[in-house]
């Protein structure tokens, strides 16, 4: 199976389901072509979402979208086991077996009303995962076709590679942000870019609109004087921020908000001037950069 390029602004589905806006099948469909037609071909699920109900929501949505599938990359997540109605969980945990990982991708295509995945990515790292089962369970997947490639999400550079001494990463979703940057300085990104792994961000506009404070005053300053010279609006500055990383990282946007979907993919013809984009550093750090 052709392995497809993702889009450059991927479309998160955390709150697209009970655990945000709530959207209907119509609305659902209504979103995903807002997302086409904007370019965002790229949809990123977890089996958790919405206390395991927002994959069928989605899936469902889907079937009657008359989207074909071949034009669309759907990326889901595991290993998480959340307490739900849904499941018998008794303590939030994580499960890596062989056994967990299929089954979990199997309920995936199931309710994505799928015959794969383009990427299954393990949700968080565990101290009891075995990179031998989970290289067993990717493996089987991929001879399947059930999945056409693996990543991890959350991982530091040495669980990466315990991983990848048994099979190939070649994602790594983790938080990244004007607010939260710890990853080019912890030796994420370098390792990511030195081992041929392109990073995923969450969250990657920060607490810019979510906390009022200091630093989100600065930030939004800065990027509301820029707007003018750049022609664009805040939270495109900010994904335009991300997008000059040379690790090549692709955004992962959790809106679901139509107007903003329509308008994100202007961050990435955005190419910020060097010192703008040191400046947005300054003020995120408020102080000058060492």
């Amino acid at each position: 199976m052709t392995k497809k390029p993702f889009s450059k602004i991927i479309a998160g589905t955390m709150t697209w389901g009970v655990w945000g806006k709530n959207l209907d099948k119509k609305q659902m469909i209504h979103l995903m072509n807002t997302c086409l037609e904007s370019e965002i071909t790229t949809f990123d699920h977890a089996d958790i979402y919405g206390g395991y109900t927002t994959e069928a929501s989605f899936g469902n949505a889907f079937g009657e979208s008359h989207i074909e599938r071949e034009k669309i990359q759907l990326i889901s997540k595991c290993g998480i086991q959340m307490q739900s109605d849904n499941r018998n969980t008794k303590i939030k945990h994580y499960d890596y077996s062989k056994s967990h990982i299929i089954e979990s991708v199997e309920n995936s295509l199931k309710n994505l009303k799928t015959d794969y995945l383009d990427l299954l990515l393990l949700h968080r790292p565990s101290p009891l995962m075995q990179a031998d089962e989970i290289a067993e369970a990717i493996e089987k997947l991929k001879s399947e076709g059930k999945i056409i490639d693996f990543g991890v999400s959350n991982f530091t550079p040495s669980q990466t590679d315990l991983i990848e001494t048994k099979t190939k990463i070649n994602y790594n979703q983790i938080e990244f942000s004007i607010t939260h940057f710890d990853a080019m300085f912890n030796g994420s990104l370098d390792h990511m870019q030195t081992n041929k792994i392109t990073p995923m961000c969450w969250s990657p506009l920060g607490t810019v609109f979510k906390k009022e404070d200091e630093k989100s005053e600065r930030i939004t300053k800065l990027a509301t004087q820029l707007s003018s010279k750049y022609n664009a609006e805040i939270d495109q500055l900010l994904l335009a921020w991300i997008l000059k990383h040379p690790s090549g990282i692709l955004p992962v946007c959790g809106t679901a908000d139509e107007t903003r979907i329509r308008n994100l993919m202007k961050a990435t013809t955005i190419e910020l001037e060097l010192e703008d984009w040191f400046a947005f550093w300054t003020e995120s750090a408020g102080k000058n950069v060492p």
